[in-house]
């Protein structure tokens, strides 16, 4: 593959690990996270959704080819109903990065005080060039936060989603919900989901779930917005009376 073959290796002390095999095992655990069983299809549409400046190929076959060499590799697995999954070191690798890349996000939110729909693209650049030291210290300055900007837990954080968590298109009308995460991956949607105060830890009822417009309606603080029933399974909320998580 004429992508992989161009693929930085990334080696700080560490078992060396490309830079396009890290992208993969991102998109693999944010897969995974959000839908639960990855395949090779669902791969292929979770890369495609990466910052174009890293260069993934995200045909069925250049997918298929990147898999087949991180199996070799020892980082993943192929099981017989061809779900795609961890092996124990690509699980490790996979955490680790993530841990960076949301590491990151929280750097530029909360320090630089970046809009929310840029912060994703820019951790992707930024996760490679992170140190097993950097890391450690980036923590500590960000007082060792638990959850990313969007709400997703950070590896190693010791975050529990909370018991009540669901997806939105599951709450059923007149239910006052928190919201506990929202996707991170498409920046027109991240941009729509701010502008509509839909972000971590906003307070909302639902008010109508109609399958027959494909739409969710929500009251954010008094407005009336619509989510479609598309986005809103990517949505994960909590009962407002749940006792809030222990947050950073």
């Amino acid at each position: 593959m004429a992508a992989a073959s161009k693929s930085k290796k990334i080696d700080r002390g560490e078992e060396t690990v490309s830079s396009l095999a890290q992208n993969y095992l991102i998109s693999l655990y944010m897969l995974r996270e959000e839908v639960g069983v990855a395949t090779m299809s669902r791969l292929a549409e979770q890369l495609a959704s990466s910052p174009v400046t890293e260069h993934l190929g995200t045909s069925l076959a250049s997918v298929a080819g990147m898999v087949r060499r991180m199996k070799r590799d020892g980082l993943l697995e192929l099981k017989p109903n061809k779900e795609i999954v961890f092996t124990e070191r690509g699980g490790a690798e996979a955490e680790k990065i993530m841990r960076r890349h949301q590491l990151a996000e929280r750097m530029l939110v909360d320090y630089l005080g970046m809009e929310l729909h840029k912060v994703h693209a820019e951790a992707h650049r930024l996760e490679h060039a992170i140190s097993p030291d950097v890391e450690s210290k980036l923590a500590e300055r960000l007082g060792n936060p638990q959850t990313c900007p969007f709400g997703h837990p950070i590896p190693g954080s010791g975050y529990q989603v909370p018991e009540s968590a669901m997806t939105l298109d599951q709450v059923e009308p007149g239910t006052t919900v928190i919201v506990e995460r929202i996707p991170e991956d498409d920046p027109q949607l991240v941009q729509y989901l701010v502008g509509s105060r839909i972000v971590r830890n906003q307070r909302m009822v639902v008010t109508d779930v109609a399958a027959y417009k494909g739409t969710v309606t929500l009251d954010v603080d008094g407005d009336e917005v619509v989510v479609g029933l598309q986005v809103a399974p990517r949505i994960l909320v909590r009962l407002e009376s749940e006792t809030p998580p222990a947050d950073a």
